[in-house]
This record gives structure tokens, C-alpha cells and sequence, in this order.
């Protein structure tokens, strides 16, 4: 439904402000550049989606290999003992602990595909133990708030995306990713927290905590004292290497446990390639819409009116071009994508709005839609602070994106 609205509020905000033009200022080309954006936006949008194909299935073909090689059930084992403890009312041995582990793993690892149905899974072995089935749980939004802060190791939908649009180094955002996406979670995480009493002093979630904050303290230090032409060719390198690591511990893990390579492989490219065909008439319409808007100036003079306000208040006005990137995303994640892609499209890959937009669009994930379908699918009216925490978390995000772009891009 937010995508229903989306829609059309592009197109009508883009209509009213082009007959404003049109009539009180005598513009008469803003509604053929409207019309042109229409048949420019949608031969871009199928141009982004056919050159997805070769990208989308590599990293899906990876992908599966990690999967079938049981990289899923890895992750798993490693973040149980943590996550148990954020979960104190389910009781030990519940069937809702192996769905929440696989599916917070699975989106650690960028498998959309796979993360999806088992959150649903976990939503409904929740909902059976949930004494108010019209309410959410504590369980069910620490979930649910864990789930729309969007932590995410291997950003591959971004990567590819940076790949098709000319992007020098496509995952030199891998490491801004991480770190925005680390304060995201854990702002979501401590907002639950206090709300729900749980002892964020307990042994093993200070361990788990103090040894992910050491890590992100030592990264940000570390290209803290770098020279600005180093942070770049440094952060390039070092996300190249892990990134290529992590392949080939999916194919070592894989043929440890005498899993088909080749064929894993074959099977996941093929989904690759069916996804990137899939979603041409999305993406084309959500590119349409941002064009029209675009086009008539309504994007322009929102974007001048935040950059007055930033001069008013002294903050560099910079970022604010990729702002209506992080200001869709907890509504949509297509509206988001199409946001981003518009930034890099028009600023490009490589400059700093398009960095950061890839950063913004990797920081967190779409609040309002992942609580829609989640409540949705076991029927809960009554979400109590999901939504809150959700935003606190999407915030958190948004500002730790900007300022680490800064560090790494500007």
C-alpha cells in the first residue's frame, strides 16, 4: 500500500507544482520535461535492470553456495548464546529460537529470499506463545525492531546496483555500510531494552556488545588517522579482500560438507536471473514517478529548502541531496532504491551523493513495511512501541551514515 501512495503522490504533487509553474511564472517547459522525463526515466530503468542480470546472478550464485554449505546454520551457532538473552520470555528450547536465529542470520547475509519466510515463521512460533494475540509481544517487537534496523554484513543488492552505474570501485561502501548499519541495530537494541527491563549488563550480551563496539571502535580510529586520499584506497582494499574471503569460505565450508559447488552455484545464478527480470516493471515505475517529481522541481525545491535551513544553521548543506534517500526508506524499500538510483544517476556513482545514498540505503531497512507484513501475517492490531523503537533505530542510522560518509567520502 505505501507504494499505492507513493505513487501517486509523486505524480500529483508533480502535476499541481507544474501547473503553479505553468500559470503564476509562465513556464511553459516544465510539463515537456515532464513527459520527456517519463520516456527517459523508464529506458533507464530497463537499462539498470537488464545489466543486473550478469552481476545479480554471480552474487546469487555465491550466495547459494553459502546457503546450501550451511554458512546460514554458522551464523547461527555464533550469535545463539547472545540473542537467547534478548529473548527471556520465550522458554529455553522454544521452536521460535532456531527461526529467529536463521532468519536474523540469513539477513546478516543479505538472503532476502530465505530471511523472509523464516521470519514469518518465527512470527508465528511467537504468536503461540504470545498470551494477547492482538497485541505484540516483547519478543515479537524485539524482533521485529532487530529486523527493521537493517544489520547487514554483505550489502550485495547495493554493490550491484553501484556496479550497473558505473561505480569505480562498487564496494567501497562495504565498510560505511557496516559501521552505519552497527549504530542502527544497536540503537534499536537499547531502545527495547530499556522499555522491556532487559539487563544489557548481563555477562555474555556485554560480551557480545563490548567486543562488536571494540571492533567498530578500532575501524573508525583506524581511518580516523588516515589522510583523506587514503581512506578511500584503504577501505576499497581491505572490503575487496574480506569480500573475496568470504567466497571462498563458502566454497571451502561447502565442499567440506560435500555439497556440488558447480551446481549450488547454478542454482542460485538462475534465481539471479529470474529476480533481475522480475523486477523491471517495479523499478521502471518507481523511476517514472521520482522523474515526473524530478522534472516539474518540486524534488529541487525540497532539497534547496533543507539546504537553506543547514546554511541558516551553519551545518555543510553537502549531504542533503541524498536525503530523500534515508527520508523513503523506512517507508519503501523500492521507493528507496529509486531514490538512490536517482542520486547516483544524476550526481554520479562515485561523488559523494551517490556514496552516500548507497550508505543510507544500506543503513537500515524499510520500518513500516517489515512491521506491516510481520503484524500482518499472525494478525496483531495492537503494535505497541515497534514503531517507536523502529524509528529510533532508522534515525540512529541515518545520522551515523551521514557522518561516516563524511569520514570516508567527503
Amino acid at each position: 500500500m505505501a507504494l499505492n501512495y507513493l505513487f501517486i503522490f509523486f505524480f500529483l504533487i508533480a502535476f499541481v507544482v507544474g501547473l503553479i509553474k505553468l500559470i503564476f511564472w509562465g513556464d511553459l517547459d516544465v510539463f515537456p520535461a515532464m513527459i520527456d522525463s517519463t520516456f527517459s526515466m523508464a529506458k533507464t530503468g530497463f537499462d539498470i535492470s537488464l545489466g543486473l542480470t550478469g552481476v545479480l546472478t554471480l552474487w546469487l550464485g555465491i550466495m547459494k553456495i553459502g546457503e546450501n554449505g550451511g554458512i546460514v546454520r554458522v551464523f547461527s551457532r555464533l550469535i545463539g548464546p547472545f540473542f537467547n538473552k534478548l529473548f527471556p520470555e520465550l522458554p529455553k528450547g522454544h521452536p521460535a529460537h532456531g527461526s529467529i536465529m536463521m532468519n536474523l542470520a540469513a539477513n546478516m547475509l543479505g538472503l532476502d529470499n530465505a530471511a523472509t519466510p523464516l521470519g514469518l515463521k518465527a512470527m508465528k512460533e511467537m504468536q503461540e506463545a504470545n498470551p494477547d494475540k492482538d497485541k505484540a509481544s516483547n519478543a515479537q517487537i524485539m524482533f521485529l525492531v532487530l529486523n527493521t534496523s537493517g544489520l547487514t554484513i554483505i550489502p550485495i543488492s547495493i554493490m550491484v546496483y553501484r556496479a550497473q552505474l558505473g561505480a569505480a570501485n562498487p564496494s567501497d561502501i562495504f565498510i560505511p555500510i557496516l559501521l552505519a548499519t552497527y549504530f542502527s541495530t544497536i540503537a534499536g537494541l537499547i531502545s527495547v531494552s530499556i522499555v522491556q527491563k532487559i539487563k544489557l549488563w548481563d555477562r555474555t550480551i556485554l560480551s557480545y556488545l563490548g567486543g562488536l563496539t571494540a571492533i567498530i571502535i578500532g575501524i573508525i580510529a583506524y581511518f580516523s588517522s588516515l589522510e583523506k586520499e587514503q581512506i578511500t584506497t584503504v577501505s576499497t582494499v581491505v572490503s575487496n579482500v574480506f569480500l573475496f574471503g568470504i567466497i571462498i569460505s563458502f566454497i571451502l565450508l561447502a565442499a567440506k560438507n560435500k555439497v556440488n559447488v558447480y551446481e549450488s552455484f547454478i542454482d542460485g545464478a538462475k534465481e539471479g536471473f529470474n529476480i533481475a527480470v522480475k523486477i523491471i516493471p517495479y523499478l521502471i515505475a518507481i523511476l517514472v514517478a521520482i522523474g515526473v517529481f524530478r522534472a516539474s522541481g518540486t524534488m529541487d525545491l525540497l532539497v534547496e529548502g533543507m539546504r537553506r535551513l543547514c546554511l541558516l544553521l551553519s551545518v555543510d548543506p553537502d549531504f542533503v541531496e541524498a536525503l530523500p534517500t534515508a527520508m523513503m526508506k523506512p517507508l519503501s524499500g523500492s521507493g528507496a532504491r529509486g531514490m538512490m538510483v536517482d542520486a547516483m544517476t544524476t550526481h554520479g556513482a562515485d561523488s559523494f551523493v551517490g556514496r552516500l545514498a548507497s550508505t543510507l540505503q544500506g543503513a537500515t531497512d524499510t520500518t513500516f513495511y517489515i512491521i506491516a507484513v510481520y503484524f500482518g501475517a499472525v494478525g496483531i492490531k495492537n503494535t505497541r512501541y515497534a514503531v517507536t523503537c523502529g524509528l529510533i533505530a532508522d534515525f540512529a542510522g541515518i545520522i551515523a551514515a551521514i557522518l561516516i560518509a563524511y569520514l570516508f567520502f567527503h
